[in-house]
């Protein structure tokens, strides 16, 4: 099975898609499964895993119900709030759903570029194992020494980088990103998506050099093994449709990789992560073991 292991749906309204400013208008609008499934199938891709866009539990349900309607979607990261004293009533009320797989929070836009090792926020962190759900982290490049931070407080749980930490590659500086990102890389419990690279450069006129130089740097560090495509769809169309962004990908790897290793990258190590060929009757997430 091939598997884009980050994308988004959403019914748009204004009020609730604040982040969608005027630079982004052309996703004012709805973003829904049948959408996702007619841009997979041009480029066989099977399934996706539906990544949260607010940081609501209303969302995280919604989510799973679009999941319940469409097969197409073999997985839901959802949102709760990780600081609340009620933390692990919030997972509970979500995570006997067999499609729950993980959790984020948007920390790139907190104002604490040290938001991640706060002990409210650990404390959640450490209640995830209880209900063997994975944790996505979302952040920029300046955060990734707070992550890697984390992550060793937490070697049992499985974390996965949303989008290599955007490297900044309108500016075209890595050499911080590449020595951060190869520390976090050092720690087995995290995974890395090859996702959203292309949105972090130019919109229009971008190469595919710099972004290539990227994907070397994260296969370099994480391997083939740790590592998931996925689109960011539909956020991705800001700067090219899903099969440009696909192919970026696509076309590199299969270059650089085995037909093993390239199969697990598109698919199977979403599968293993996230568990995704299990099955799991209503609450029995808690009984499966938290280790990779």
């Amino acid at each position: 099975m091939r598997i884009d292991s980050h994308q988004h749906f959403w019914r748009y309204n204004a009020g609730e898609y604040g982040w969608i400013d005027d630079s982004m208008s052309s996703l004012r609008r709805d973003f829904l499964p049948p959408d996702s499934v007619r841009e997979m199938s041009r480029v066989g891709f099977d399934a996706c895993v539906a990544v949260q866009a607010r940081q609501t539990l209303e969302e995280t349900r919604w989510l799973l119900e679009l999941a319940d309607a469409h097969p197409s979607i073999v997985g839901v990261v959802g949102w709760v709030d990780l600081q609340a004293d009620d933390v692990r009533e919030q997972l509970a009320a979500v995570a006997s759903h067999p499609r729950l797989v993980g959790v984020r929070h948007i920390a790139q836009s907190e104002p604490d570029d040290r938001f991640l090792v706060r002990p409210a926020f650990c404390r959640g962190i450490a209640a995830l194992a209880e209900f063997a759900l994975a944790y996505d982290i979302l952040i920029y490049s300046r955060h990734l020494p707070a992550a890697a931070e984390l992550v060793s407080r937490f070697p049992e749980q499985r974390f996965v980088l949303d989008h290599a930490a955007k490297p900044p590659l309108k500016s075209g500086d890595l050499r911080a990103w590449e020595r951060d990102l190869r520390h976090l890389a050092g720690f087995p419990n995290v995974y890395c998506k090859l996702s959203g690279l292309i949105t972090e450069a130019e919109w229009t006129g971008w190469t595919e050099a710099p972004l290539e130089q990227c994907l070397d740097v994260v296969l370099q560090a994480f391997g083939a093994d740790r590592l998931m495509i996925g689109s960011d769809w539909p956020v991705c169309t800001l700067a090219a449709d899903y099969a440009e962004t696909m192919a970026l990908v696509t076309d590199w790897m299969v270059m650089m990789v085995s037909d093993a290793q390239w199969d697990a990258i598109a698919g199977g190590n979403a599968q293993r992560f996230w568990r995704l060929d299990e099955t799991r009757p209503a609450g029995a997430r808690a009984a499966s073991s938290a280790r990779l």
